[in-house]
């Protein structure tokens, strides 16, 4: 008799012991899921802000998940790489600071620091955390400023009419516009040495839209430039140079609103860097580089950031060394979004910067247009196929 009961709790009360745990586990389950449907919305965790906490996490977590259930994801798995503890990824989504990355603590902390919160997707020949693009705010006036320039537009010469292969007809389906649109070049503006002030109400950033525009349109793809100067609009709305991208987007949701033609959006700017940093040189000619800057604070930024990113490698492929990579803005200290939410296929594009010329930087726009176009083309005998299918 004293063996059997011995035997019966040996038995029986490790599986009332588990019975327990698992039940109570249930029962803070169903209770949690009632609350967070029950309170008020604004108080309820969204997809968007879930995927904002995980986003910081090392993506070598969730892959260690998926192995534990699919032996195939094993193989993916580096075999040095122990699971990271879990208190420290629990640390990391509460504070945004890993652990074992100082520089995650100090970007919050020291003035400058934010700009190494950008994330280079992609890096282009010489692209590294020490340059990239810099978000200057320069004075409003000192942008308004009246400097004297110089530019020989030799390029509006007529050119012989092509025949084309193919055209969108009397469809525009890129549209183009520049929010920082006097951002001008050191080379053409006599009486400045400071990229700083390297501004100019007409020869500036839109003249590269203007050839990027005619390029495109000899490819057969309808194009439509915007003249707006959004610095006027600043100064008329007394606000500052920082807001730039708040006085363009009225201009942009004007655009998408009326016409339902427009596939691509883009927006042109130069760089604050050196000509060391921002000129590549090809078969003995200059060239501005080229630059995709993704804003990653809203939710489909990833269909921008796989246009960016392709486009990147066909530039590469035909012309390497020539595109200065892609890479995501988000968080504090910058804009993070660009407009880019406005309409998917949206691409802000950096060309150049300060020290290059106008002829420099058409030449990277010949290319530029050339490489979307090839894109865009075949893009859409992939989708005549589909429809057919």
């Amino acid at each position: 008799m004293f063996h059997f009961k011995n035997n019966y709790r040996k038995t029986f009360k490790p599986f009332y012991k588990n019975s327990s745990i698992y039940i109570i586990s249930f029962i803070i389950i169903f209770v949690f899921i009632g609350f967070l449907t029950t309170i008020k919305p604004a108080y309820r965790l969204s997809s968007r802000a879930i995927s904002k906490w995980t986003s910081d996490i090392d993506s070598s977590t969730f892959l260690y998940l998926l192995q534990t259930e699919n032996r195939v994801f094993k193989h993916a798995y580096p075999e040095d790489d122990s699971f990271p503890r879990l208190t420290n990824i629990f640390f990391q989504i509460a504070t945004n600071i890993e652990l074992d990355d100082p520089l995650s603590f100090l970007q919050q902390e020291m003035p400058g620091f934010s700009n190494y919160s950008q994330r280079i997707i992609v890096a282009g020949e010489g692209t590294n955390y020490s340059n990239l693009p810099i978000e200057s705010s320069p004075p409003l006036e000192e942008v308004l400023k009246d400097r004297e320039a110089v530019f020989d537009d030799d390029d509006k010469e007529k050119k012989e009419n092509k025949q084309l292969e193919q055209s969108t007809g009397d469809k525009d389906v890129v549209f183009i516009y520049n929010t920082h649109n006097r951002e001008s070049f050191l080379p053409h503006l006599p009486d400045e040495t400071d990229p700083d002030s390297a501004f100019h109400d007409e020869v500036n950033i839109t003249k590269v839209s203007e050839k990027l525009a005619s390029s495109l349109k000899d490819n057969g793809i309808g194009t439509t430039i915007d003249e707006t100067d959004i610095m006027n609009i600043l100064q008329e709305k007394d606000w500052t140079y920082g807001k730039s991208y708040d006085a363009s987007r009225s201009v942009v949701e004007e655009t998408v609103a009326s016409d339902d033609d427009i596939q691509y959006i883009i927006d042109l700017h130069r760089d604050s860097l050196p000509d060391d940093k921002t000129t590549k040189k090809i078969d003995g000619k200059r060239y501005g580089k080229i630059l995709f800057v993704v804003g990653a604070n809203y939710e489909s930024y990833e269909e921008n950031l796989s246009l960016a990113t392709e486009l990147h490698y066909l530039i590469e492929d035909k012309y390497p060394g020539l595109s200065r990579g892609v890479l995501t803005k988000e968080g504090a200290g910058t804009n993070g979004v660009f407009n880019q939410d406005l309409l998917n296929n949206s691409l802000l594009i950096e060309m150049g910067g300060y020290d290059n010329s106008l002829e420099e930087l058409y030449r990277s726009a010949e290319v530029l247009a050339e490489v979307f176009s090839e894109f865009y083309w075949d893009a859409e005998k992939v989708d005549a196929q589909q429809g057919e299918d």
